[in-house]
């Protein structure tokens, strides 16, 4: 009871109301000491037990001399706003929270932690990489919210925040086992596709910027049909809902997606890049250039782009994908250009206007264990003003 009830108190000051976080309140130096402590936390657990929680591919950014460094600063600077947020805050959750897990770390070897002797079953959970991809992304999205947001009284811990952090943490962590399932057809295609040999070497031989314009627009004229026809199946639709229970559109948003449905989708989207031939480095830029652009699609973000978006996708084009009137039911489903949507007749985007409400009219489950059986127990029963199947 007292665990549960110290995790509420926690939960009810991080989302407080933002006329209590005014500067000089110990709401943002608390906030700050708990992200900087779970941040290195987790990054000394990574260097403590490299073999379970870090991630390969980020060896050369632990390797750099000052890495170690840097989480040092990043453990001293959840100490000092921790005492910071202790002294100014009448609540002192959110600082003693944070001042305990920065001694964890302490405890655990902090910065100098050296690697302990394990087993290496050859599976990793990336606990590395979903702490350096929340702090770019964050530090990137969040004051961008803040300076040209489209609701500015939308706070950042909104409601649902915690169930789509949950997801950006799965989808991160599990990268490996995601990057297996979803690379299996690939390898496939590989092993009998030996003929297609000359048809590679031609496309490895386009200038950099060719092989990216060409992936880019491949690639969304597939995910294109991929994202429409989960809108047209019902089982399908089941996956693909979890995506849109979302009641609130925020960078973080983006990462609400069914465990199958990522799956899916990554395996459509890098068959191209995997099997025709393109550069490793125009695959890694498409991934990476993907990730930002689908976190700003999500933002809550302001700016209306009328020309823009007719062109491009922009935050308001895709806030109408997730909008709850009838006139945003099954449209602008282009993840980069809406030319698509133009010639297959699904492109909407009504001058100046946003959509007033986000979200589905079905009752989605809350928890994570109920969301990913949904496409299974979903009955399909639809409340008035839902979308036909």
């Amino acid at each position: 009871m007292a665990k549960r009830d110290y995790l509420q108190n926690l939960m009810r000051d991080l989302e407080s109301h933002t006329e209590v976080r005014r500067f000089g309140s110990g709401w943002l130096s608390g906030f700050f000491a708990l992200l900087f402590a779970i941040s290195g936390f987790f990054m000394v657990v990574a260097l403590r037990f490299p073999d379970w929680f870090a991630t390969p591919e980020l060896e050369v950014v632990k390797g750099w001399t000052g890495f170690r460094g840097a989480v040092h600063l990043v453990l001293l600077a959840s100490y000092g706003l921790s005492l910071l947020s202790l002294l100014l805050r009448p609540r002192k959750i959110l600082g003693l929270t944070a001042l305990m897990i920065g001694l964890a770390a302490a405890l655990m070897g902090g910065a100098n932690v050296q690697p302990a002797e394990t087993r290496d079953w050859g599976i990793f959970f990336g606990l590395d990489f979903f702490v350096v991809n929340l702090l770019v992304t964050g530090f990137m999205f969040a004051p961008l919210e803040r300076a040209f947001p489209h609701r500015r009284a939308q706070r950042l811990f909104r409601t649902e925040w915690r169930e789509d952090l949950f997801y950006y943490l799965v989808s991160t962590m599990f990268v490996q086992v995601l990057g297996f399932l979803a690379l299996a057809p690939q390898a496939f295609v590989n092993d009998h596709t030996s003929s297609w040999a000359a048809f590679r070497a031609g496309v490895a031989s386009l200038p950099w910027v060719v092989q990216f314009a060409i992936v880019l627009v491949a690639s969304d004229f597939v995910q294109y049909w991929f994202h429409r026809s989960f809108h047209r199946f019902p089982f399908l639709w089941g996956f693909h809902a979890i995506h849109h229970s979302a009641k609130s559109m925020d960078w973080l948003a983006g990462s609400r997606m069914h465990f199958v449905e990522i799956i899916l989708l990554r395996s459509i989207t890098s068959l191209p890049l995997f099997t025709l031939g393109f550069s490793p480095s125009v695959m890694q830029a498409y991934i990476g250039f993907v990730y930002v652009w689908s976190s700003l699609l999500h933002a809550n973000v302001g700016g209306n782009f009328n020309r823009l978006g007719h062109w491009l996708a922009t935050p308001r084009f895709h806030h109408w994908h997730h909008g709850l009137e009838r006139e945003a039911f099954d449209v602008n489903f282009a993840i980069h250009f809406p030319f698509l949507d133009k010639l297959f007749g699904t492109f909407h985007l009504p001058k100046d206007r946003w959509p007033e409400n986000y979200g589905i009219p079905e009752d989605v489950p809350k928890n994570y264990a109920g969301q990913f059986l949904y496409p299974w127990t979903r009955t399909g029963k639809k409340t008035d003003g839902a979308p036909a199947e």
